[in-house]
């Protein structure tokens, strides 16, 4: 469980089940991350290429995590080709969102 050592106290998703959710971030991030963007410290933006069931896709696993996770502002826009998540957290919740970035696998990548 020392991977998910990031996960802070305040979210409600039962111990057992986080593992599962963050594999279904990871698949998604996987399958479709095309951009990821930091316009802010506390603000990740990524892009995400669109495909039949992606936008549903990504706005069930955005309503299950502010379920959990009250300390993320979850924005959906989609646009031409691509569904647009903005994740915002405060200022206590920033090493939640630099564990996000990291486990993009483009983390590092100019933007």
């Amino acid at each position: 469980m020392s991977e998910l050592a990031w996960v802070p106290r305040s979210c409600t998703l039962p111990t057992d089940e986080r593992p599962l959710r963050v594999a279904e971030w990871d698949v998604l991030f996987s399958e479709r991350l095309t951009a990821l963007a930091r316009p802010q410290p506390l603000r990740l933006r990524l892009d995400l290429a669109d495909g039949p069931g992606v936008e549903d896709r990504v706005r069930d696993l955005v309503t299950r995590e502010g379920r959990c996770c009250s300390f993320f502002t979850l924005t959906i826009t989609p646009g031409q080709d691509r569904v647009r998540l903005e994740i915002s957290v405060d200022a206590a919740h920033e090493a939640v969102l630099e564990a996000i970035a990291a486990r993009t696998g483009i983390a590092g990548e100019p933007q």
